[in-house]
């Protein structure tokens, strides 16, 4: 690993749909023991059985899933930090839709320090302006997706660990894979059906991690993510490619470590 300057930016994952925090922990301490400061949010609209429905009956969108990035954003770079904020799969709608005001440039301009130097995109879900991730992953033929119902109060959940297993975590052994859906969350299906209204990777540079086997945002949806953010915001994307599934950060937590540090070193 390359040397880091002093200036190290701090790392935010925005995570995937049903997943909390701890689905990232190896990732998260690899990339600690490399000398950076990061960590994972609880999204709003991933629910448990404590926070699903908000007195009842509240179900998150994108713009809250967003505003609560903002915020933690915001506190960062209140207190002079620049913030690289790396999403993976749905987390790329509100990572994305979070950015207003957020660039260390816009920020520079109104007087303030920090903000955020750049958009990771780890096998993310990546919509243009007016989309939704339904709308992205409509393009996916029936047999890729899951088996996801949604319950009476408008949350979704995964019904059949086998068909989820083989699909989200493919490259893990089945059983692995059945005990990784165990432990997901339910998801707001108001997340799903919000549009994106703002194109934050225009704002940015940013970088993006195929993962070249997944079956959720199969690879040619991922490089078609990639062609329409540069065409778009006008920059080329730095692109990199490693041979996983949808979520490497389980299958191959090391190389997403050097994924992200080598994009920390980068901004």
């Amino acid at each position: 690993m390359s040397l880091i300057s002093n200036l190290k930016p701090t790392i935010i994952i925005v995570p995937g749909s049903f997943a909390l925090p701890e689905f990232y922990k190896e990732v998260v301490d690899g990339v600690v023991a490399n000398g950076l400061e990061i960590r994972t949010l609880h999204l709003p609209s991933s629910g448990t059985a404590s926070n699903q429905g908000r007195e009842g009956d509240w179900l998150p969108t994108v713009y809250d899933d967003a505003a609560f990035i903002a915020d933690e954003v915001t506190r960062l770079a209140d207190s002079s930090k620049d913030v690289v904020l790396v999403t993976h799969s749905y987390g790329g709608v509100p990572g994305t839709q979070s950015m207003k005001g957020l660039a260390k440039t816009a920020r520079e301009a109104e007087g303030k320090p920090g903000g955020v130097v750049k958009l990771a995109y780890l096998t993310s879900v990546v919509p243009r302006v007016g989309e939704t991730t339904t709308d992205v992953l409509g393009t996916v033929t029936k047999e890729q997706q899951s088996e996801i119902l949604v319950d009476e109060k408008g949350w979704l959940y995964h019904a059949n660990y086998t068909t989820s297993a083989k699909l989200t975590f493919s490259d893990l052994p089945l059983e692995v894979g059945e005990a990784w859906v165990a432990q997901f969350t339910r998801q707001s299906s108001t997340s799903f059906t919000t549009p994106l209204t703002y194109a934050g990777y225009c704002d940015v540079p940013v970088s993006y991690l195929i993962s070249e086997n997944d079956l959720v945002i199969p690879k040619w949806l991922q490089e078609a993510e990639i062609a329409m953010i540069e065409e778009a915001s006008g920059n080329k994307v730095h692109v990199s490619s490693i041979k996983s599934g949808h979520v490497p950060v389980l299958s191959m937590p090391q190389a997403v470590v050097d994924w992200i540090t080598q994009t920390a070193e980068m901004a």
